[in-house]
């Protein structure tokens, strides 16, 4: 049985006209003689909606909960194409997460899907039927709703396709793909036609708001082909797949960005074995991700300077915990706001030499000062000026030739 996975994200479904919309891409897909298995977010801002309606209920809102509340977006969804594909003539039905079921373990609000019991889908494909599934939710062990990280329908959507063993998973969106760059800041970015797990798991993770980064990592791990389009034109999107899929790789892929970093820095600390760790520890017990490291030892080895990153909605609690930390000595503690990460990301970097001297020219040719430097085999990220982002993108576009 061949079958193909359809995603729709929020915006897709955000209207009855839109649902209508997705309706009639879903009985096109009908007509070539693959079975459809359809994944749906809930309709755009419904989601927020509950969040919002949960913090003024109370200041520590149940986990367990939240995740029934905020899943019962994609179940209203599910239930308006399901009765659009009947209307239609086309046999469907929705399917809640405990229905399949979907199988989760790990954390409310933060889950992961480890198991999807097959048998009644398969037997509901065989019947002609098309099942219209909630993303972003499955059970636990307990048998309570769980859901998955935000976004976390394009987990769903790669999980499917795994445990079905689809022939593609097709995530419809907003956008026509993914593009060199934000097309918004930048009016000639360029639609990529091909890329790598790799690398769109590096712009994902570093600004790009395509797809949530543990959804790519799945694809990657399972060997899952993602075409990400728009379900509002009927123009080509991007293929996600293996590096060896693509038969000449650009030196430079797209750049990514980011809009509310913190850098923080501690200046004097008394250097000693396991010093990092004792800085880091109690930032992770907090759940606050750390990014570009960067330590500068003093001439004799006794004192160190330790520069990171943070998001900026972390800043004041981080500040908290580092001077609350009593396994740590420092002289001073400074904190800069207004910058922003701006990355280069590129499996062909990794047989091009050059790639950073060219970077760092287009930066200083337009005046642009690095603060902070972070690399890895296909990507160089360097802290900036939240000001200067634009022209900074802009520059490194046109330096890679980006747009052509």
């Amino acid at each position: 049985m061949k079958i193909v996975v359809l995603k729709f994200g929020g915006t897709s479904v955000g209207s009855i006209d839109r649902i209508k919309k997705v309706s009639k891409i879903i009985s096109l897909h009908m007509k070539s003689n693959r079975r459809v298995i359809v994944v749906s977010s809930a309709m755009s801002g419904v989601t927020n909606d509950f969040i919002n309606k949960t913090k003024k209920i109370s200041n520590n809102f149940n986990s367990a909960e939240y995740d029934v509340l905020v899943s019962s977006g994609e179940q209203i969804s599910c239930a308006l194409i399901s009765g659009r594909l009947n209307h239609l003539g086309i046999k469907s039905r929705s399917w809640l997460s405990w229905q399949v079921p979907i199988f989760t373990e790990g954390d409310y609000k933060k889950s992961r899907i480890i198991n999807i019991f097959k048998k009644r889908i398969l037997n509901y494909l065989k019947s002609g039927g098309v099942p219209i599934i909630t993303g972003f939710q499955g059970i636990n062990f307990e048998n309570r709703l769980t859901t998955l990280e935000r976004g976390g329908s394009d987990a769903s959507a790669i999980m499917i396709a795994k445990f079905f063993k689809a022939e593609r998973c097709i995530i419809y969106t907003d956008v026509e793909g993914v593009y060199t760059t934000d097309p918004n800041l930048i009016k000639n970015a360029k639609k990529i036609k091909k890329i790598s797990y790799e690398e769109m798991l590096e712009m994902s993770s570093l600004g790009a708001k395509v797809m949530q980064p543990a959804s790519i990592q799945d694809a990657r791990l399972n060997r899952i082909n993602i075409d990400v389009k728009s379900s509002f034109t009927n123009n080509t999107g991007t293929l996600i797949t293996k590096r060896k899929n693509i038969s000449k790789p650009k030196i430079i892929t797209g750049i990514s960005f980011t809009k509310n970093d913190s850098k923080i820095t501690l200046l004097g600390i008394t250097d000693k074995p396991g010093v990092a760790a004792s800085i880091f520890e109690p930032l992770s017990k907090n759940f606050i991700n750390v990014d570009m490291v960067v330590q500068n030892i003093s001439s004799d080895g006794k004192e160190t300077d330790l520069t990171f990153t943070v998001k900026n909605d972390d800043v004041v609690k981080t500040e908290k915990l580092l001077k609350e930390n009593q396994k740590i000595k420092f002289k001073n503690i400074i904190i800069t706001k207004n910058v922003s990460k701006v990355s280069i990301i590129g499996v062909g970097m990794i047989t091009t030499p050059g790639v950073t001297y060219r970077m760092f020219r287009a930066l200083a040719k337009n005046k642009i000062n690095i603060q902070v430097i972070s690399t890895s085999e296909i990507k160089i990220s360097v802290l900036i000026n939240k000001a200067f982002v634009k022209k900074a993108i802009k520059s490194l576009h046109k330096e890679f030739n980006l747009s052509k």
